[in-house]
């Protein structure tokens, strides 16, 4: 392969790509977000500046994606928290655990997600609508919430998941010394809310060193919503570089 081939190619293997060249668009995302209140401190000592935080919230989900392009039904979970960032209020992911090698790749090589492995699962058992997370053999979290007992609005359901979304992308050269760090901001688009609901729920966190949820602990369920839509990821852009002299 000649030199100026290279750069035409997206990711290795070379030859078998970890993942495709796609924008992928999700059919079917099926969301249970549980918004809880947490301790402040703990909070504080995990969100990056320049994010600030105004309430001490964090958002629990479990996704189940229906359908994904170049990538096949998965799903994932994991925690975000409500911040501010030059006067925009967003989302700052903390966490997210996936059972789809393509989707954890692309989504830290290409783009800026926090992802690694688990698995995570979202199912109706007898009435309740069932969110769990294992991280390897052992559970993590268990999210529980009344299957459709009240409708919500459309319109207040994808205000939910609009919002802007902010992480931090972190490159290491070859010495060890950190080459890229930059936080970077993404957001929803073409949204298409299918069906959206809230009822009564429960979560709870169980401590792991390696999938440390646990450590912003539950003190309050403030919010909770079921969410059943098709939308589009945009890509990310650097809004801060914490190299830049």
């Amino acid at each position: 392969m000649q030199q100026h081939d290279i750069a035409q190619h997206l990711a290795t293997p070379l030859m078998n790509p970890a993942y495709p060249p796609v924008i992928p668009r999700f059919t079917d995302r099926e969301y249970l977000n549980i918004v809880y209140r947490t301790d402040r401190d703990a909070l504080r000592a995990v969100v990056p500046e320049p994010l600030e935080i105004d309430e001490p919230l964090v958002r629990f989900e479990v996704m189940r994606m229906g359908d994904v392009t170049g990538y096949g039904p998965y799903t994932e979970a994991g925690q975000a928290i409500p911040v501010r960032y030059d006067g925009e209020r967003g989302e700052y992911l903390h966490a997210m655990y996936l059972d789809n090698f393509p989707a954890t790749a692309s989504g830290r090589e290409a783009s800026a997600y926090p992802k690694v492995a688990g698995s995570p699962s979202l199912y109706v058992d007898h009435g309740a609508l069932v969110g769990v997370l294992d991280y390897g053999t052992v559970r993590v979290a268990t999210a529980t919430m009344g299957y459709k007992h009240h409708e919500l609005d459309p319109e207040e359901a994808a205000a939910q998941i609009t919002v802007p979304t902010f992480m931090l992308k972190l490159v290491p050269g070859f010495d060890g010394t950190t080459q890229v760090a930059q936080l970077v901001r993404t957001e929803i688009s073409d949204v298409v809310v299918k069906g959206a609901w809230s009822g009564p729920a429960r979560l709870q966190l169980f401590e792991h060193v390696l999938a440390p949820l646990a450590d912003l602990p539950v003190c309050e369920i403030v919010s909770v919503s079921h969410v059943l839509t098709d939308l589009t990821l945009a890509p990310v852009r650097p809004v801060h570089d914490y190299l830049a002299r």
